[in-house]
C-alpha cells in the first residue's frame, strides 16, 4: 500500500466547538480516524502534528521549519498532505513551492470551511481528494479544495462563507476530482530535490489606493529590506506632482536606499506590464521589477526568499524575481485560462461559517 505523510498544522479543519462559540483546536487525529476512515483505505497514512494553530498565526519562521521537516521526510513517502487553515493557505503554499524545489512526490495542502467533526463539513471530501491527489497528482506543491487541484503559488482565497473558497485566476487547474479524477502533468523536474529554507521577512506589502499619503510609505523605507507594491491594473500608480500624492519619490528613494521594489497588480486576472503606461515606465526606470501575473502572496514570499539568497540585491535579485522558480509567473504576456463551467452542487441549508 502506498505511504502518505499527513502533516497537521492547525486551522478550521481540525477544530472543535460550535457556533456561536469560537472554534478551538481539538484532538485532530482522533477525529480524523472517526470521521474519515476511508482515508486509511487509500494509503498507509502516517500522521504528524507539526503545530495546532489558527492560520492567522502562521509566520515565515514556521514556513522554514515546515519546509525543512518535509525535506527530511518526503523521500520516505509516495505523497504528502498538509492540513492548514484557509486564511493563510495561499501564503504557505507559495512558501513551500519556493522552498521545496523538485519534490520527489506531490505535496498537497488542504483545509476546510467547517471543522471535520461537524455534520455538514467539507473537510472529509477535501481530505479524501487531497490524499488521492498526493498519490496521483503532479509532483509539486498544490492546494486541493472543493474537488479542484490548484498550483499552490497561483491560488487566491476568494470566499469566506462558501465551500469553493479558492480560485486560480491566471493558471488552469491541475486536477478535477469529480466522478473521475483527472490530473495534469504539472512542473517538469529540473534537477535534484533541494531545500531553500532561508527567508528575510523584512518585507512590506503596500496596496495603492486613492488618497494614499506618500509620506507614510516613505517613512517605512528605512525599516524594510524589500517592498511589494500592489498597484492598479498593469502596474499603475499616481505620479502627478500637482495633485500632491505622487508615489514616484517612493521608487526614487527605494533605489537610493537599495530597497528592491516588486510591483504586482490588484486586478484579479492578467498581470503587470510596466512598459505599458507612463507611471509604470517611470517606476521601471527607477529599478522596480514587474511581477507579471504573480499573486500578491506569491510575490511577497518570493521577495523574502530573494532577499535571503541575494542579500546584495542588484541584477541577481532582479533576475531571480523575474524568472519562474516554481511556475508562479507567466513569461511574456500573461494568459488567462478559459472560465470554468458552472459547478453543479446540491442545495445546502444554513450558513457556512
Amino acid at each position: 500500500m502506498p505511504r502518505v505523510l499527513m502533516l497537521h498544522t492547525g486551522g478550521t479543519l481540525g477544530m472543535a466547538g460550535g457556533r456561536p462559540s469560537a472554534l478551538r483546536p481539538a484532538a485532530f487525529f482522533q477525529t480524523l480516524r472517526k470521521r474519515a476512515p476511508e482515508l486509511f483505505q487509500l494509503a498507509d497514512i502516517e500522521l504528524e502534528l507539526f503545530s495546532n494553530l489558527d492560520s492567522s498565526e502562521m509566520q515565515p519562521e514556521l514556513w522554514s521549519r515546515m519546509a525543512a521537516h518535509l525535506h527530511r521526510r518526503l523521500p520516505d513517502f509516495d505523497g504528502a498532505v498538509v492540513t492548514h487553515g484557509t486564511d493563510t493557505l495561499a501564503f504557505t503554499a507559495s512558501a513551500l513551492s519556493f522552498m521545496l524545489r523538485n519534490p520527489p512526490c506531490p505535496v498537497v495542502l488542504t483545509g476546510s470551511q467547517r471543522p471535520l467533526g461537524e455534520i455538514r463539513s467539507d473537510a472529509r471530501l477535501n481530505l479524501i481528494d487531497a490524499v488521492l491527489s498526493a498519490l496521483q497528482g503532479p509532483r509539486e506543491v498544490t492546494i486541493c479544495f472543493d474537488s479542484h487541484l490548484y498550483r499552490g503559488n497561483r491560488t487566491r482565497k476568494v470566499k469566506v462563507a462558501e465551500y469553493d473558497a479558492f480560485e486560480s485566476p491566471n493558471f488552469p487547474v491541475l486536477g478535477t476530482l469529480g466522478v473521475d479524477a483527472t490530473f495534469e502533468k504539472g512542473l517538469a523536474s529540473r534537477g535534484p530535490f533541494r531545500l531553500h529554507d532561508k527567508l528575510d521577512p523584512r518585507v512590506f506589502l503596500l496596496k495603492v489606493y486613492p488618497g494614499l499619503d506618500p509620506a507614510l510609505p516613505l517613512q517605512l523605507l528605512p525599516h524594510v529590506k524589500g517592498l511589494v507594491v500592489e498597484a492598479y491594473g498593469a502596474g499603475n500608480v499616481p505620479i502627478a506632482p500637482e495633485l500632491g500624492r505622487s508615489l514616484l519619490p517612493l521608487f526614487v528613494q527605494a533605489r537610493e536606499r537599495g530597497v528592491p521594489v516588486l510591483v504586482v497588480s490588484q486586478s484579479y486576472r492578467n498581470g503587470v506590464d510596466l512598459t505599458l503606461y507612463e507611471s509604470g515606465a517611470k517606476a521601471l526606470a527607477e529599478g522596480a521589477v514587474g511581477g507579471a501575473d504573480m499573486t500578491p502572496s506569491a510575490a511577497l514570499v518570493k521577495l523574502m526568499q530573494g532577499l535571503a539568497e541575494h542579500p546584495r540585491g542588484g541584477e541577481a535579485l532582479s533576475r531571480f524575481l523575474r524568472t519562474p522558480v516554481a511556475g508562479e509567473l507567466s513569461v511574456g504576456r500573461p494568459t488567462v485560462p478559459p472560465p470554468e463551467k458552472p459547478r453543479r452542487r446540491p442545495v445546502r441549508v444554513g450558513r457556512v461559517g
